[in-house]
């Protein structure tokens, strides 16, 4: 199995259009246009899945750098998603380290 990413997409490209793109180089298992979680429009990248490694690589030549939708595409194998740290951070104390704000040194 290869997962190729595509980017530079048209946002009018339609996930058919991508299948058949790739379909000339082989079996293609799934196509995934990656949208905005909020408003639903595509973000301009894809994923394709292809069960045949040398198919998928043969795809990656013939199709980085060809012109879809009028769009010069960019494409190479996808890498594997990196894993993302549970909540947002921190931050937000503007510098201030506890201690005695009132100045004039240490308190016994």
């Amino acid at each position: 199995m290869l997962n190729i990413y595509v980017g530079n997409l048209s946002f009018n490209t339609s996930e058919d259009s991508l299948r058949d793109l790739f379909s000339q180089h082989g079996t293609v298992s799934r196509v995934s246009i990656v949208t905005d979680r909020d408003t639903g429009r595509p973000r301009g990248f894809a994923f394709v899945e292809m069960p045949d490694a040398a198919q998928g690589r043969a795809a990656i030549e013939a199709c980085n750098g060809a012109a879809l939708d009028g769009r010069t595409l960019t494409v190479n194998e996808a890498r594997p998603r990196e894993e993302r740290s549970g909540g947002g951070g921190g931050g937000g104390r503007g510098g201030d380290r506890g201690g005695d704000r009132r100045g004039g040194g240490k308190r016994w």
